[in-house]
């Protein structure tokens, strides 16, 4: 498992200012060491939305005599610090940010006396990408044409002088969007939502690729990775290349939408048809006309032009002699990000909303990963963050601290350790735990990283079908990034199924059910085959392929639970045959004893969440995880004496149990017939019980 650090490094007690971050320091590295750090995202040369001037200052600019004391480097030094150490880093490319900061300058405007944080002094202007791209500063930025020697030009064939007003997103009125989450309401800043559709915004990304290439990361994160869909928060996109372009896809259809009947799809303008109808694209989005059509659009869109840059990021690193990874902030692994997921080395996603509690969707986001490894960042909006910061502020908070790392790799993800990582655009702090805390996780996941798996042993898969929860996630969800709010009066089957399985201690696989359209649907029946039970809730949107897949897997003896709607997207005679087959079991999607038709697989003695890793060695790992949290005395209260019992495939022959702060303690197992008993002598916020396979015969 990687050990990821979100290493923004942002100083305490002071706004988290992007892009650019905080300069590096050696002693940084010394932290990272300790910290076990294999990989470091969100790490290193933000600047190329503020310029490609200023990234190419982060990454190799002179660093003074007087900060050289204290062991500050450059951005291309501090990258090859952490190689000494085995440690990967990410350069960060905020993909949808284009930013304009005041500035102070001196009188010929060759100096900057103050940037941002303004002091009062020299002459005042503003520095970003509109100066860039009009040259307005030659005393100190090389000109535009120095990193483009034909310029830009858009796909109308019309030179570029201004990178924001050509790649802005734009709601139907025209009017720029903001990337509000990041703008730091008490500063005159302004940071630009920008479109990757534009071909231009494409050729400026692959430039700021190609200095942090040189600069020698070991990969490039495109956040924001699904631009320019986040800005449907802001009623965008409906700037002249997301017309033109959907206006192709309108084109390419087999069938015309019957609300098209009568338009001119050789000038059809997305914006304006709506605009006629009395549509704003920001109430009612999702009932919108042909929203499903411009989802589907945009969808296709974000592959694709996500490919281009991930491809472009490989092969400009081959053309210099190295294998450069590419990764991505998928944020809430929305169905969006499904068709992302091939082309990237390594998952990295920022937790919409960040709880004390939340094992399902770690087990989401693990099926989502796949093979690849996954890292998890907390987002400060919408969750416990904030109070979190505070609690450590204040002493307390350390087991919440520990839970809120030791949960995603017990569920199959990596939590990664803040090192001044984000709080935001509002609070005036950056989130630094206690290191010699984070130093005991670290060390106790890094000394047992056998004990983990992107496998399990689980016995029921839940299927989370695309298309079927899409609107009803969109509902629940529907709030902006700076609030993340979750509306709960939206019931969602899915959640509701999830959450009632992780409340009962009943481990559990997701199984992605995709479109088969938006991302592509690779659901087998031989993969459903091996669970003892797979559970549908609401599936009443299935591809003729995931039906096939169904009847493999209950032909196989897998029995099929089935909540609320069933395959009504099916033709009716396929939908019978499979609702009349002897395996379908229907429940309610809170009733646990239908939804695990088979008895649970594991028995606690105590309220712990529980997922079983299949190890390399063919044995068992049994995560478990303490949830009781005591206010008044601050820590997680645990247990003494906790019966554990579950089903396996296997014979064991020896168990141990890992307890953070504790040796490996030899456990006695009792058998009887597949279900195998251990007793524990105490429980707190997580441990490990290995289940060993017998050498001798079963």
């Amino acid at each position: 498992m990687q050990r990821g650090v979100y290493f923004d490094g942002w100083f305490p007690r002071q706004h988290c200012y992007h892009p650019s971050l905080p300069p590096r320091r050696l002693r940084m590295v010394e932290d990272l060491v300790d910290l076990r750090a294999t990989v470091l995202v969100w790490s290193a040369m933000g600047g190329g939305s503020l310029g490609l001037p200023y990234l190419e200052q982060e990454a190799f600019g002179e660093v003074p005599p007087r900060d050289r004391f204290y062991g500050f480097v450059n951005d291309s030094e501090f990258v090859a610090e952490c190689h000494r150490h085995g440690i990967s880093v990410f350069g960060i490319v905020f993909e949808a940010q284009g930013w304009e900061f005041p500035v102070e300058l001196d009188d010929d405007e060759s100096t900057i006396l103050a940037l941002n944080e303004l002091r009062g002094v020299g002459k005042r202007d503003w520095l970003g990408l509109r100066e860039l791209s009009s040259n307005r500063y030659p005393k100190l930025w090389k000109p535009l044409e120095h990193y483009f020697p034909d310029g830009l030009v858009n796909s109308l064939g019309d030179p570029v002088t201004d990178l924001i007003a050509e790649c802005v997103a734009r709601d139907i009125h025209q009017e720029p969007c903001h990337a509000r989450w990041v703008e730091c309401p008490d500063r005159e800043h302004q940071c630009f939502y920008m479109d990757r559709n534009n071909p231009v915004w494409r050729e400026y990304l692959k430039a700021v690729i190609r200095i942090q290439v040189d600069a020698g990361v070991d990969g490039v994160q495109l956040d924001e990775a699904e631009l320019p869909m986040g800005a449907f928060q802001y009623g965008a996109c409906f700037c002249k290349d997301c017309m033109s372009q959907f206006r192709e896809h309108l084109q390419g259809l087999d069938s015309v939408d019957p609300l098209l009947e009568g338009a001119d799809l050789d000038t059809f303008h997305y914006g304006e048809w709506l605009l006629e109808r009395g549509y704003d694209f920001k109430d009612g989005r999702e009932s919108t006309p042909l929203f499903g059509e411009y989802y589907r659009f945009q969808c296709r869109a974000i592959k694709r032009h996500f490919a281009e840059l991930a491809d472009y990021a490989r092969e400009y690193g081959r053309s210099v002699g190295r294998d450069v990874l590419v990764s991505g902030n998928f944020f809430n692994l929305d169905p969006a990000y499904l068709a992302l997921a091939d082309d990237v080395d390594m998952l990295i996603t920022e937790m919409r909303n960040t709880t004390y509690r939340q094992p399902e969707w770690y087990r989401y986001v693990a099926a989502f990963a796949g093979d690849k490894d996954v890292v998890v960042v907390e987002n400060p909006y919408g969750g416990v963050v904030p109070e979190l910061v505070e609690l450590l502020a204040e002493g307390r908070g350390r087991d919440l601290f520990r839970l809120s790392l030791y949960e995603g790799a017990a569920f199959g993800a990596n939590m990664t350790v803040p090192y001044g990582a984000w709080m935001g655009a509002t609070i005036q702090d950056s989130f630094h735990p206690p290191h010699d805390v984070a130093v005991e996780i670290q060390t106790f996941l890094a000394e047992h990283d056998a004990l983990y798996s992107k496998q399990t042993w689980h016995e029921v898969a839940v299927a989370f079908s695309v298309e079927s929860t899409r609107e009803l996630i969109g509902t629940a969800d529907a709030s902006d990034n700076l609030t993340n709010a979750r509306d709960e009066s939206v019931r969602v089957p899915y959640r509701s199924v999830t959450g009632a399985l992780s409340a009962a201690s009943v481990p559990f696989d997701v199984v992605l059910f995709p479109d088969g359209e938006t991302a592509p649907d690779r659901v087998s029946g031989g993969a459903l085959a091996r669970y003892r039970a797979v559970v549908l809730p609401d599936c009443f949107a299935l591809t003729e392929r995931q039906a096939d897949a169904l009847r493999v897997a209950l032909d196989s003896g897998t029995l099929v639970v089935v909540t609320d709607r069933f395959g009504e997207t099916l033709p009716p005679d396929r939908r019978a045959a499979l609702l009349a087959h002897p395996g379908i079991r229907h429940a309610a999607d809170d009733d646990v004893s239908a939804l695990v038709p088979h008895g649970p697989q594991v028995e606690l003695s105590a309220d712990l969440g529980v997922n079983v890793a299949r190890l390399a060695s063919g044995g068992a790992a049994v995560h478990l995880v303490g949830y009781e949290y005591d206010a008044e005395r601050d820590v997680v209260r645990g247990h003494q004496e906790v019966s554990l019992a579950v089903r396996l495939p296997f014979a064991v022959g020896s168990a141990a149990y890992h307890l953070p702060g504790s040796g490996e303690e030899p456990l006695e197992v009792t058998a009887k017939g597949d279900v195998y008993t251990v007793r524990l002598p105490r429980t707190g916020v997580y441990g490990v019980v290995e289940l060993r396979v017998s050498e001798g015969p079963a």
